[in-house]
This record gives structure tokens, sequence and C-alpha cells, in this order.
């Protein structure tokens, strides 16, 4: 699939329709569009992500969901978008269009899929058309449902699905924040997009599918009672996942309303401290920067606290858990010496009938007491001399548990946890918690000292205004928070529903005699589960080779990363990614450099995109920011020709991408160029230039400083 042309009508900077033609051509795979900063490079990346994505774009980068959060609303963040000077003029809508060739459909390409999104400021209302080879498509009618429209699904089915757009639309100098994942939360956000990537969700999805249909032939020769439970457990299952649908339904809808209370609040805050006149509005912003970046990260430890809160019931058993690892290693012992011992018996038994075939053709008679003698002492000379190491299985041993190999190691994992790193953790985030929450105090009192005293009505009425808004937002952020711990508890039932459906299955499936059809069923699940199982442990593998593999090449340190390691845990719901040094210690990410931590993100995405195999075009905003000479040189050689068929670079030439870094490294995998030239504040237009003519015509048109 390839991204053929792409038209800006009224949007933000770009006056009237704006074409620019994209297609690689030549063997070629780059292409250059640059400008000035202010130009449109930032605003081109975000209509290609307003386009296919919408109202749901804060999912693909958090900057636009910061922007979103500071203005209140989608809409009045969109709204925004219009040209000015059309704006002025009367127009009232503004759109993008993208033209994709060789899109697959149901194992087909069409020609082209034109997708357009038009917003109306009058309505507040966007639009999404899709067009497949000029035409309306009924499968786009098939594909709507009561709660989206068939567009928007398809994009996500058809085009790119938008929990893996973050791999194809980024700023290369954002990206070192997946470098930074370190939080159970963070983690399992991000493991959602890695699980989509790498292909495991669909065959989860499958399996889960023909799951239901089995159970529908289980159904057939349950008993009525069971049969009641399995519905019961399934339609309990449906409603739950609807209840956490619309918890997180009403979740955004409480965050849209508390963002636009608190933005209110800050216009007041803003007019209060001009009137007070003690600092500058530079230094009010910086305060918010900073206010903002700790309550950021006391969001992100109050997650880490609930991760670990989970533990604490454990930590508190510990000794009940110790004991039964003490029993469970007993029955380990037990089974294993019982195993061992029937084998020496059944070995010994042999050796001794062996004898007594011999002794027939014997021609003396041997008594049965002396028979007897010399069997026992065979018996025990074989025990001493062969098996001395075998414990002897105690007789009144009773096995309590009754634990497979992968329970026992869970649970011995979960000890391990508690003994080394549960206490370590907890201090570090309470510790955390606390210092991050005093400062938080601090720079909040000095903004407050900051706000204009009472002195008259007109600032007096600001002041209440503010209070009440102060308090909205709050009120909020509790409600919030009230529905995210209800996710939480909901997803445990859920998960506890599954484990009773899973042993009501077993059960139904140890008694059910099956068809052949219903046999080949459950064969298909068997086989299903143990690929899903080698599919992870396979792309496990492949990944962690070809992150090292990528790092290598673009990190002049050399051996200074010797293995990846990727965990993939047994839903496909977590996966974590450490770097080891050449002694296998586990390499601390935070630690890294900017430039370190954004070559190992250039690694990871471009690792994530080939492990994908979906054919997208990948769109990269400031491409060379972090890097030194010769990260950069690495860079431009040998990961843009290779990250995609289509790579669509927005730099900063002379001062980001430096002449001779294009003319001696970028250049010859260049197959388009264009500049974007300005005209004013309110228009900007796209040139296309030669390759070879790009840095000359930007110097010319005097663009560089």
């Amino acid at each position: 699939m390839q991204l053929k042309e792409i038209c800006l009508n009224n949007f933000r900077i770009y006056k009237g329709l704006n074409y620019i033609n994209l297609l690689p051509e030549n063997d070629k795979n780059i292409i250059v569009i640059s400008g000035k900063n202010g130009f449109g490079k930032t605003t081109f990346l975000m209509s290609l992500v307003w386009c296919l994505y919408g109202r749901q774009m804060g999912t693909v980068d958090e900057l636009y969901r910061k922007e979103i959060a500071e203005k209140g609303s989608y809409a009045k963040y969109i709204a925004g978008s219009i040209n000015s000077l059309a704006a002025f003029q009367g127009e009232n809508k503004f759109s993008v269009s993208l033209t994709f060739s060789g899109v697959k459909m149901l194992g087909d390409n069409c020609s082209e899929v034109k997708i357009t999104r038009t917003y109306d400021t009058r309505s507040s209302k966007d639009n999404v058309e899709v067009l497949i080879d000029g035409q309306h498509n009924e499968i786009i009618r098939n594909l709507t449902t009561d709660k989206q429209d068939g567009e928007e699904i398809f994009i996500r089915d058809y085009i790119l699905p938008i929990e893996i757009a973050k791999f194809f639309f980024f700023d290369a100098e954002k990206i070192v924040s997946l470098a930074e994942m370190n939080s159970p939360e963070q983690r399992k956000n991000l493991s959602k997009a890695y699980t989509e990537v790498l292909g495991i969700k669909k065959y989860e999805d499958l399996k889960e599918t023909l799951e239901s249909l089995q159970d529908d032939y289980r159904k057939i020769s349950a008993t009525p009672e069971d049969r009641k439970t399995l519905n019961q457990i399934e339609t309990d299952i449906r409603n739950k996942n609807i209840d956490v649908d619309n918890l997180e339904e009403k979740i955004k809808t409480l965050g849209e309303n508390k963002d636009e209370k608190f933005n209110e609040s800050e216009e007041i805050l803003k007019k209060l401290v001009l009137e007070g006149d003690s600092i500058t509005m530079e230094e009010l912003n910086k305060l918010k920067d900073e206010e903002t970046a700790c309550k950021e990260k006391l969001e992100s430890l109050k997650n880490e606290l609930k991760d670990v809160f989970d533990f604490i019931p454990f930590g508190l058993a510990g000794g009940v858990l110790n004991d039964i690892s003490v029993q469970l290693g007993k029955e380990s012992n037990y089974t294993l010496a019982k195993n061992q011992q029937e084998n020496v018996e059944q070995k010994t038994k042999q050796i001794i009938n062996d004898i007594d075939a011999a002794r027939v053709n014997c021609m003396f008679y041997v008594d049965k007491d002396v028979q007897k003698f010399y069997d026992t002492q065979i018996e025990n000379l074989i025990k001493k001399y062969f098996f001395s190491q075998i414990p002897q299985v105690e007789d009144d041993f009773e096995p309590l548990h009754d634990f497979s190999q992968q329970q026992q190691n869970e649970l011995n994992a979960l000890i391990n946890n508690l003994k080394l790193s549960f206490k370590e953790n907890f201090s570090r985030i309470s510790d955390e918690h606390s210092r991050t929450k005093n400062e938080l105090e601090k720079i909040s009192r000095k903004i407050r000292n900051a706000e204009k005293d009472a002195e008259d009505d007109q600032i007096r009425e600001l002041r209440n205004k503010k209070e009440e808004l102060d308090k909205d937002v709050a009120n909020f952020a509790i409600e919030i928070g009230g529905c995210q711990e209800k996710i939480r508890t909901v997803k445990d039932e859920i998960k506890k529903l599954r484990q009773q459906q899973a042993e009501l299955r077993k059960k139904l499936d140890d008694s059910a005699q099956y068809t052949e059809k219903e046999h080949q069923t459950k064969q298909l699940i068997s086989e299903l589960k143990n690929f899903i199982s080698d599919f992870k442990e396979a792309t496990k593998k492949t990944l962690e080779e070809n992150i090292l593999n990528e790092l290598k090449n673009l990190m002049h340190k050399k051996g200074f990363i010797s293995r990846v390691g990727v965990t993939i845990n047994q839903a496909g719901d977590d996966i974590d990614i450490n770097l080891y040094d050449k002694y296998d210690n586990k390499i601390d990410k935070s630690k890294l450099s900017m430039g370190e931590r954004q070559m190992y993100a250039s690694a990871l995405l471009k690792s994530l995109v080939c492990e994908s195999d979906i054919d997208f075009p990948v769109f990269i905003d400031s491409p060379m920011q972090k890097f030194d000479t010769e990260h950069a040189h690495n860079v431009i050689k040998d990961f843009y020709p290779s990250v995609s068929n289509q790579v669509v670079l927005f730099p900063l030439l002379i001062k980001e991408l430096t002449e001779e870094e294009y003319e001696l490294i970028l250049k010859p995998n260049v197959c388009k160029t264009f500049l974007i030239k300005n005209y004013n504040s309110e228009w900007s237009q796209f040139e296309e230039v030669e390759p070879d003519e790009l840095i000359r015509k930007y110097k010319s048109d005097n663009y560089a400083d």
C-alpha cells in the first residue's frame, strides 16, 4: 500500500486546495518535505492523522491528546484548524483527502481508496467519506454498526489500525518516550499496540471465536444445569464488557468536561496574575509547565502504587505462601521419589524374574527359604549399589495441592518478587510520591501567591469563579478515578468468570460425546493454542534479534548492548523489552543519553514495523533531532532507506539535515522533494523541486538563516 496523493483544503496554514503527490519513483523510497519552522511541516503530519482518525487522534500521539485537553474538547481543538483567512472570507468548512493505491481488501487489491474528512465549524461536526475506485462501496455499509460508522471501521480494518498508528506517524524527537515506558500502566497500553503489530491479537481473537463455537457444541450434550451455568457465564462476561465500554465512554465525557473547566480556571488565573503584577506571564507559564509535569508524574506513581497494592495481600500472607511453597517442594520430591522408586522396583522385579527363568533349566533343587534370601539380597544390593541416591517415600505423606509445574513456577516467581523487589519498589514509589506531592504543593503555592488579592468586586468575583471551577475539576477527577477503579474491579470479575468458564468447559469436555465436526473444532482449538504459544516464542526471538541488529547498525558505541530480552506474558497483554550489557547486566534505559534513547526507540520502531508485515508509509517529523554526527549518518544510511517502501521525512534543512548529509548519504534514496513556501502567517503552499536542486533552491529562496 502506498499513499499516492494528499489534498489539504483550508487546513490551518494551507489556504485553498493544496495537492501533493507522494508516490515513490525509480526504485527510490524517500520523499523529503521541508520548510522553515512555522511554515507547516508538523501541521502536514497532523493533517494525516486527523484525516484517518478524527476525534480519536489523541490515541496516536500524546501531543494531540494534550492539545485537545488544553482546548477543553475535540470540537474546540479541531474548529481552530480552519485557515484564518478562509474563515475571514466566510468559509466554514475545511478538509483533508488521502488517496491510497494497492490497498488489500479481502485478498484482492483495489486501484485506489480515497478518504476525505471534512469539518463544518457551524455544525461542529466532521464527516468522513471513503471512495473505493471512485465509488461508494457496499463493504462500507456492511461494516456500519450502531456505535460506529462503516467508514471509520474500514480505515482501522483495511488501512491502518489506530492502536499501531503511532509506529508509522511519529516525531523522531519525541519517540524517545518509548524508551521511558517503565510503569505497569504504560507498559500495558504500549503492549496493546505491540500485540496488534506482532499479529498476536488476531490469533487470540480466532481462538476465542472457535471456543465460542465449541461452547454451542458443548451445550448440546450438557446437562440442563451445566447448560444454564455456561449460558449465565457467557451473559455475565458480555454484560461486564459492556459495563467496561460504558465506563470508558463516561471517563471520556468526564475528561472533556474536566479539561473544559480546567482551561476556564487557567484563563481566570492568568487575569489574576496579570492584575497582581508579581510575576511575568513567562514565569507563570514555566510554573504551570512544572505543575503539569508534577501532576503527570503523580498520576503515573499512583498507577504504579495500584499495581503494587495488588501484591500487599500476598505480602501479608507471606508465611502461608512460604508454607505452601515448602509443601509444594515436598510434593515434588515425593512425586519424583515415588516415580523413581517405582522404576527401581520394576527393574529389580525384571532381574529377579530373569534369574527365576534361568533357574528352571538348573539340574539342582533350590530351597524356597534360600531363594527368598537371595531374592531379598539381590533387591537390597541393587538399591545399595545402583540407586542409593533415591530418597525413601514416606508412607503417610499426603499431597495437598497437586500444582502443575507451571503453577509452581508462577508461585515461586511471586514469592521471589515479594522477597527481592516488592519492598524496595514500594518504598521507592512511596518516597517519590511524597517528594513529588511536596514539590507540587510548593509550585501551587507560588502560583497562588502570584494571584492578586481580593481588592475589588471584579477580582473577588474572578477568584470565586475560579474556586468554583477548581472544585468542579477536582470533582470530575474524583469521579474519573472512581470509574477507573470500577473498570479494574469489573475486569477482575471478568477474569474470574473466564476461569470458571474454562473449568466448566473442561468438565463438559471430559464427559461429552462429540460428533466428527465437534472433534475437528476441538482439534483446531488445541492446534491453535499450541501455534499461539510457538508463535509468541518465535516472535519474541525474532524481535530480540531484530532490535539487537538494528542497535548494532545504528549505535557507534560497539558492544555497548550485547543482548535484548523480550518477555511476553501468557495473556499477551504485557510485553517488556530490556537491554543487557556484555556482563549480562540489565541496562537502565532512563540513564541512556537522549541520542541513545532515540537510537533504541528507532531500532524498536523499525523492528516492529518489519515484524508486523504491514505495508504502510512511514512519516517522520524532526528526523535528525538529538543525534550526533556519527549517529545521524547511521540513521540516514541504514534506518530511513529500509524502514518502509515509502518514507516521508520532514527535516529542517541545513540546521537539522546538513548539506553534506543530504548530498552524500540521503539523496541516493530520495525520489521526490518539496519545499513549503510561506507567503504570510495565513498562507503556505507546496513547491516540488528536483532532488538535485533542493539545497540550492532552499538557499536561494533565503530560507536558511
